[in-house]
């Protein structure tokens, strides 16, 4: 076990060394390229990334830190709780991650988690399903850049399919009682709301906001240099190279395909590519969540995708 250990540590290192000696030397010959590349991922991050994410971070961070995100989850109770048959604060979990989108319901599961108002097993199960592309960047900027002729089978296809799978693994993988689960959780006191508690809480939120905005920009920049390597190591098959630049940064991947590629388009939405995944990573890793798990999940749900799509096709 022991030298399976080494082995595996040797070859990680030697891949990394190999990554990293391989993208300098292409940052020092295409210094041009490469330039540009890192700017397009700073102009997305700051054109997209800022105005769509940290309003909802400083939204939601003010909600938990009044111990108000209960209270509003409580408004979708009469819907989802039939369904899932959870608390109030792992419901919270699922409205944001789905309005919101990356990252946003790793971040809620987080901190919900860390707060102690749901559990491991809930943070787990929540993390699977509900760290989607949003619908406000789904609809504004995928389908303008692909329409669709029926709007309402491609939404269905990106949000119906992790809603039910979430469904499915909730009475299936995690069916436990959620009476036991919430009788085993402590209860905190509810915090009196004055205004100086509403102005603390704005204050953390807009720090706590603007610290995970900033790495989530440095993710999508690097992750956008990445796709210097597929562009130079398939110069010769342009089609192939774009076709690959979704699965490093998804954004500008998606504006590198053209009209005729809607279907992948829509297949590697749910998967989100390396940028996605690493910025899901950056709001996970204070905690004893497991990358590797959601990243399993993600990809169950993007073949499931995948399928669905298949099948309507003709109608997307």
């Amino acid at each position: 076990m022991y030298k399976n250990t080494a082995k595996t540590n040797w070859i990680l290192r030697f891949a990394a060394l190999l990554l990293f000696t391989g993208m300098t030397a292409c940052m020092l010959l295409y210094g041009r390229l490469s330039a540009k590349l890192a700017l397009n991922g700073l102009n997305l991050w700051f054109t997209k990334m800022i105005p769509a994410l940290l309003p909802f971070m400083i939204l939601s961070g003010i909600l938990m830190e009044t111990g108000l995100s209960d209270s509003f989850a409580a408004l979708f109770s009469p819907i989802l709780k039939p369904v899932f048959k959870l608390s109030d604060s792992c419901l919270y979990c699922i409205v944001i991650g789905f309005l919101c989108g990356f990252p946003m319901g790793a971040r809620v599961c987080a901190q919900s988690y860390e707060k102690g108002k749901i559990t491991r097993r809930e943070a787990t199960l929540l993390l699977a399903f509900c760290n989607n592309i949003g619908p406000v960047y789904f609809t504004g900027y995928v389908l303008a850049l692909f329409p669709a002729t029926t709007p309402w089978i491609v939404l269905c296809g990106m949000y119906a399919i992790p809603f039910l799978y979430g469904v499915v693994l909730r009475h299936t993988l995690y069916k436990d009682p959620p009476a036991k689960q919430l009788l085993s959780r402590p209860q905190s006191p509810e915090k009196a709301l004055t205004v100086s508690a509403m102005l603390n809480a704005l204050h953390k939120s807009i720090l706590s906001g603007l610290d995970a905005i900033t790495v989530l920009g440095g993710y999508m920049i690097f992750c956008n240099l990445l796709t210097l390597l597929p562009s130079l190591l398939l110069k010769n098959q342009p089609h192939l190279a774009a076709l690959l630049t979704p699965l490093f940064e998804i954004t500008s991947g998606l504006s590198a395909l053209s009209a005729t590629d809607k279907f992948w388009a829509y297949t590697v939405l749910p998967f989100g590519g390396l940028s996605c995944i690493a910025q899901t990573y950056s709001c996970i890793n204070s905690t004893d969540l497991s990358l590797m798990e959601y990243i399993f999940h993600k990809v169950v749900q993007t073949m499931l995708t995948a399928a669905f799509y298949s099948f309507f096709l003709m109608l997307v």
